[in-house]
């Protein structure tokens, strides 16, 4: 004889049902969303196309699209005004084809990527978007803090060698380098620039907004603690704050400080890290990094402490404030004109 299959009480009942539900308004809402995506990019293609075989004038196309948004606003809305149909004919301009469009991304999410020029720097973010399941919030944020030049552009030849390897799909290794960003952008933190405030509290205001901390680490990162306590011959030491990316399996442990970076730093965070390599750190684990995320750098501390050759320990700045786009490039092309007069010394 069989065993039935026991009875489920109602509530485990309604429990699974309404999940299916849940689960069904979710795929609709991509299957409408991307619907709606796929539209205006036929919309914005048969634009082009009419432009193409019209006249060659700018004026032309204006007064297309003017006369377009005039007939399509009084029939379906103010989704196809003026503003509207100019971003659906840019987006077929930037999204040649069709099959290359992802139904993860919202008509708004393409909105933002159409203002990144940089073909490659789209693609990093599409991938990023897909892949950490950012918000349109989160995206806008991003591009406007340079995230992708950030992550890219300070890493010298294999940043560039990652960029092209990314474009093209393919596989790389990706080292513990790819991870660090330098400077880090913290202005979720609500922290006045220019302002004298203490480590605990910018370890407090961290752990306030620790998702979107995460989201500036990068992708991977998840938070285990802070003020881990770790232990050498009855001396009790204390990290700020612990991380683990479960991409590289490995731990990453970083250190606070509001002033100028100091060989002292460097020391400690070399301290820290070998004594959680010894009691922490499980064998299937990488080799553990250590961040000290300072107010500003010493460049000569830097570049004769252990920091210079150490391959798991790295200091980077933060800034608590959105710089300005000139800013932050200027401060990228500092932090790579440094990297590159290193290789060129050492060759």
């Amino acid at each position: 004889m069989k065993n039935k299959t026991p009875l489920k009480s109602v509530d485990t009942l309604y429990s699974e049902i309404k999940l299916i539900i849940e689960n069904g308004k979710s795929n609709a809402f991509r299957a409408v969303n991307f619907t709606m995506v796929q539209t205006y990019w036929h919309i914005g293609k048969l634009i082009v196309e009419n432009e193409q075989s019209g006249e060659k004038k700018a004026e032309y196309g204006k007064e297309l699209i003017e006369k377009l948004a005039k007939k399509l606003n009084a029939e379906f809305g103010r989704g196809f005004n003026n503003s509207n149909l100019w971003y659906m004919r840019q987006f077929f301009n930037t999204f040649k084809k069709l099959h290359a469009l992802r139904g993860e991304l919202s008509w708004t999410h393409y909105r933002l990527l159409l203002k990144v020029e940089s073909k490659n720097a789209r693609t990093f973010y599409m991938e990023e978007c897909i892949n950490c399941n950012w918000s349109t919030r989160t995206l806008e944020r991003q591009i406007n803090c340079l995230y992708f030049e950030r992550m890219i552009m300070t890493k010298g030849d294999e940043g560039k060698s990652m960029v092209k390897s990314g474009a093209e799909k393919k596989k790389l290794n990706l080292n513990v380098k790819d991870y660090i960003k330098d400077p880090y952008v913290l202005d979720f933190l609500d922290l006045k620039p220019n302002t004298k405030f203490y480590e605990q509290e910018l370890e407090q205001a961290i752990i306030d907004k620790l998702q979107d901390f995460l989201l500036e680490l990068g992708r991977g990162f998840s938070f285990v603690a802070r003020q881990q306590r770790i232990s050498l011959e009855g001396d009790h030491f204390y990290i700020d704050l612990v991380f683990y990316n479960y991409i590289l399996k490995c731990f990453l442990l970083i250190d606070l400080k509001t002033g100028k970076l100091t060989h002292q730093d460097v020391g400690q965070m070399d301290m820290y890290v070998r004594i959680f390599e010894d009691t922490i750190r499980q064998e299937n684990d990488n080799p553990t990094i250590g961040l000290i995320l300072c107010a500003d750098k010493n460049k000569t501390v830097a570049k004769y402490s252990l920091l210079n050759d150490n391959k798991h320990i790295f200091a980077s700045k933060y800034k608590t404030y959105l710089p300005s786009e000139k800013e932050l490039t200027d401060e990228i092309a500092r932090e790579r004109d440094m990297v590159e007069l290193e290789i060129k010394l050492k060759n």
